[in-house]
């Protein structure tokens, strides 16, 4: 296996300012999505079937905007990228708090989805330039931040949903400005990491190979991507179809909910110890080969579920999944990247991860409509296995071939 080390001349980016940017976002973003199918419903009197478009389209647009981020990021200074995104995003939410009606809902929905598509595939792109740490040490604690925000976000909306909307929105598009704010005056060493990072790839006659990885670390991040997106396809039913069956089995939707709470903290908890640990797993792939065969277990676990402790235990096993495959794909994808594709490569993982969210409810209920719970959580269960047959001898066919960029 060949490796590749790029030099660490420059000032970087501090590492808190990028997690402080991204608690923020996740906190306001956690503020919107959960509210949102509650809100046009039982608000605005949409249709569930209608409400179900507008959150395909919120997806769609938002790998639409991971999309283009990643190749800018490979082309033009990051820095006017990023703080124009979070501005944007500070912008749309304020124009949500005095226009929440039917349609400009679905407007400024599809608006936020596409910049947070943008934002989240900048912020992965730039965690990529922080080299006084591991990747792996760098994306779990991303990672970490993320679920945080999502954890205090989802807790707090619910008491603020009743208490005025409009001061929702408000609160969120602060938590925006306040991370553009810090995007502003700590991420400008991004700029000079672009300049060093051009001249870089220009010496090593780089110049016209932005597009590319080389061809044994392209097939392996192939595999990666469709793992990624058939896990994600499955695990949205845990957010949409799983509250339903709960429901429908005498459980009370409260304990749904604290299901979620219990996610959160097992994630934090996970993380902390991964970043104490930092080599608990022998190295990425083994981590994320782990993630995903607990992944499988967790399905595998539903088709006995019937009582809360039962849900609660593959929510434990779901969540171990998450917390360690999840931040160790794009950091995995980070050494397959050389150094010129970077924002390509971490654009094409939200982009699968996207792709997962956008069509994982629709697939989960045709699934359920037409065969029930049962056989969807045995097909999810031998889908997510599956991608375990696929990375093993993947893997073991390419690892020799791989360049790892470090």
């Amino acid at each position: 296996m060949k490796l590749k080390h790029d030099s660490n001349e420059e000032t970087e980016i501090k590492l808190r300012w990028l997690l402080l940017g991204e608690l923020a976002t996740w906190i306001g973003s956690s503020f919107v999505w959960p509210l949102t199918s509650v809100y046009l419903n039982k608000q605005l009197h949409i249709s569930l079937s209608v409400i179900g478009v507008v959150l395909f389209c919120n997806c769609a647009s938002n790998v639409l905007g991971s999309l283009i981020a990643g190749r800018l990021y490979d082309r033009v200074n990051p820095y006017p990228l990023i703080v124009t995104g979070l501005g944007l995003d500070a912008l749309v939410l304020f124009c949500m708090a005095f226009f929440h009606g039917w349609p400009e809902y679905w407007f400024w929905l599809i608006l936020t989805g596409c910049i947070s598509g943008w934002n989240g595939t900048l912020i992965n792109s730039i965690a990529t330039s922080l080299h006084n740490y591991s990747g792996r040490y760098v994306f779990n604690l991303v990672y970490f931040a993320q679920n945080v925000g999502t954890v205090t976000g989802t807790l707090l909306v619910g008491y603020l949903y009743d208490f005025s909307i409009e001061f929702l929105f408000l609160l969120a598009a602060s938590l925006f400005a306040i991370a553009c704010i810090n995007a502003a005056i700590h991420y400008r060493p991004i700029s000079t990491y672009h300049k060093k990072r051009q001249k870089n790839v220009a010496e090593k006659g780089e110049k016209h190979k932005s597009e590319s990885m080389p061809k044994y670390n392209f097939m392996l991040m192939i595999g990666f991507l469709i793992s990624l997106a058939v896990t994600w396809l499955m695990y949205m039913n845990w957010e949409s179809n799983l509250s339903v069956y709960m429901v429908s089995l005498g459980i009370p939707f409260h304990l749904y909910s604290l299901l979620w709470t219990l996610n959160g903290a097992i994630i934090v908890t996970v993380q902390v110890i991964l970043a104490r640990f930092p080599h608990l797993f022998k190295n990425l792939f083994h981590q994320i080969i782990f993630g995903t065969l607990m992944f499988a277990i967790s399905f595998a676990t539903l088709i006995f579920a019937k009582d809360f402790a039962h849900f609660a235990l593959s929510m434990v096993v779901l969540t171990l999944g998450e917390a360690t495959a999840f931040p160790a794909v794009p950091a995995y994808i980070n050494d397959l990247s050389p150094l010129s594709s970077k924002g390509k490569y971490q654009g094409e993982i939200n982009v699968a991860r996207g792709i997962g969210q956008a069509f994982g409810p629709l697939f989960g209920g045709l699934v359920i409509d037409r065969a029930g719970y049962i056989p969807f959580f045995i097909i999810a269960a031998c889908g997510i296995f599956m991608m375990i047959v696929l990375l093993l001898p993947l893997h073991a066919k390419l690892r020799k071939h791989i360049t790892l960029y470090k």
